[in-house]
């Protein structure tokens, strides 16, 4: 414990916020080693996601000590005068956190812009790539727990950093020494003017059809009033909006976790439609970088699965683009679905790891990105000229969606009956998911191995035909902590930890063909999905 203690007097030294050193201080006194521990006994590591963790005092949390040394490692890795733009969301500390970076890199030299007020996050990678900065800081924790916050890195490409530069930036990090000694700059420019996002997603050529009832939730988070000025810039009426969720509020009031995936989280928003009968629900989460879509159905509102809207909207881009070299774009571990689609409208089509950092990587220089998705919600949604932002974005996806769902209409249509024109077209691709949450990351691990040394001959009542462990490089992927068992029948299943939270997270998809009616093949499927669910939930609990 004298280590931790020693450790703990240092920070104590250097931290500028008198709320950490309060809470640390009292720690001391009271003589918590395991507080002590929790704090000192390990570090926040900087990754492809950047930072994201509980806020607090030491190493292991997100404080300003924390946030000075990301951005100072930033500093040391970008080149002499470089431009970097910073965005931040609603969340407890987040303009603090801000301020923090911006104060760094001037200090260190750069050019920096600080968005005036919390904005989206797909915002500020649009206005890395289109000011051609070097860099991008968003502080954000996305759909995390309140307790959270976050710092995630763009490259000057708009897009998520990948290896090697994420480890070069760590390593800039851990040079860093005190914060407390770091040149501190002030002359740092606001940015305001979100004119140049508002008109490339507002302006995507997805059809003209605009008459569609939408009732909206940006889920205490900031993207109101983006998507708000959005819709009227592309001529769509404006949303109803779910009153209890408007404002930003970084406590997320009415949720257990502002996550639109997680169940009850748009159980407001699905009251509202009802009460409104409504078209179309949409969600965006707190930092407005994911999309969730409901619709009417017989037995009451229907949450759409990422995998659904993905393969919608794909259907819809294709439609309304042309040429061989579009390219669309998912991960290994979101539906099949995608191939078939690419296929049948003779494009390109690509897998790439779980992540739009990765999906923007994915494809040659002669591509064109016109869509990529991934089964959490996320898209990235483009049209003749490419996609307007390099990473998901929940305001353009849901521009798409109103789009899709307004052209359905006019041809006396839903987008369930879209659905179910996929399913005769290309087989039914049912997903679903196990997910299994942990205090302590070492029963992932240790999970991840005993899958590796012994996996299952057979899953859901389906013989396991290949065995894939994806942390060995295959099919021109870079290797990842992850497990895909392709079954016999066209079933798959793929298990990795989450990159952003303590879960273990399993994939599942069954593929069923569809002979007569769909609702057939959709009880099939289910059969299929659940005979799965309740191997593999055995399998890794």
């Amino acid at each position: 414990m004298s280590d931790f203690r020693k450790a703990a007097e240092e920070w104590l030294a250097q931290d500028p916020d008198p709320g950490t050193r309060a809470e640390l201080r009292a720690v001391l006194d009271a003589g918590d080693g395991r507080a002590l521990a929790d704090r000192f006994g390990s570090r926040l590591e900087f990754g492809t996601a950047g930072l994201r963790g509980e806020l607090g005092a030491g190493p292991n949390r997100m404080n300003r000590v924390t946030v000075m040394r990301a951005a100072a490692g930033l500093a040391a890795t970008l080149p002499a005068n470089a431009h970097v733009v910073v965005g931040f969301d609603a969340r407890h500390k987040s303009a603090a956190f801000a301020d923090d970076t911006a104060a760094v890199l001037t200090g260190a030299g750069h050019t920096v812009e600080v968005f005036a007020e919390p904005v989206p996050t797909p915002v500020v990678a649009h206005a890395v790539r289109t000011s051609r900065a070097a860099a991008g800081v968003v502080v954000t924790a996305s759909h995390n727990p309140p307790r959270d916050n976050g710092y995630k890195v763009y490259w000057g490409d708009g897009a998520q950093i990948v290896p090697p530069l994420d480890a070069e930036i760590s390593a800039a990090i851990d040079a860093v020494g005190r914060v407390d000694e770091l040149p501190r700059g002030t002359a740092w420019r606001v940015r305001d003017d979100l004119t140049p996002y508002l008109d490339a997603v507002s302006g995507l050529r997805l059809g003209d059809a605009r008459d569609v009832s939408i009732v909206y939730t940006p889920m205490h988070g900031v993207g109101l009033g983006v998507l708000r000025a959005a819709f009227a810039a592309a001529g769509f009426p404006a949303p109803a909006v779910v009153p209890e969720q408007a404002d930003p509020d970084p406590d997320f009031p009415t949720v257990a976790f502002p996550n639109p995936e997680e169940p009850g989280a748009l159980d407001l928003a699905l009251a509202l439609a009802a009460e409104r009968d409504a078209d179309l629900v949409i969600a965006n989460d707190p930092d407005a970088d994911r999309c969730a879509v409901a619709v009417p159905a017989p037995s009451g509102w229907r949450v759409l699965t990422g995998d659904e809207v993905g393969g919608l909207l794909a259907e819809h881009v294709l439609r309304h683009t042309s040429g061989g070299d579009r390219l669309v774009v998912t991960t290994i571990v979101s539906s099949s679905l995608l191939g078939s689609i690419a296929r049948a409208h003779g494009v390109r089509f690509a897998e790439s790891l779980t992540g739009f950092k990765w999906i923007m990587k994915a494809g040659t220089d002669a591509d064109r990105l016109v869509f990529g998705y991934e089964e959490a919600l996320g898209y990235s949604v483009g049209d003749d000229r490419g996609v307007p932002v390099n990473d998901k974005d929940g305001v353009s996806a849901a521009l798409a969606v109103a789009a899709l769902a307004a052209e359905a209409a006019r041809d006396g249509r839903t987008l369930l009956d879209l659905l179910d024109d996929q399913a005769r077209r290309y087989g039914l691709h049912a997903t679903a998911q196990v997910s299994v949450r942990v205090d302590d990351l070492s029963k992932i691990a240790a999970t991840m191995s005993r899958l590796r040394a012994e996996p299952p001959a057979r899953l859901g009542g389906r013989a396991v035909e290949t065995f894939d462990d994806l942390a060995r490089p295959s099919g021109g992927l870079p290797p990842t902590d992850g497990l895909r068992f392709r079954l016999a029948g066209g079933a798959r299943v793929v298990i990795r930890p989450s990159g952003t939270e303590p879960k273990l997270k399993c994939y599942l998809e069954a593929v069923v063909p569809v002979e007569g009616d769909v609702a057939d093949a959709r009880g099939r499927a289910e059969a299929a999905l659940e005979a799965l669910r309740r191997d593999v939930a055995q399998l890794v609990s």
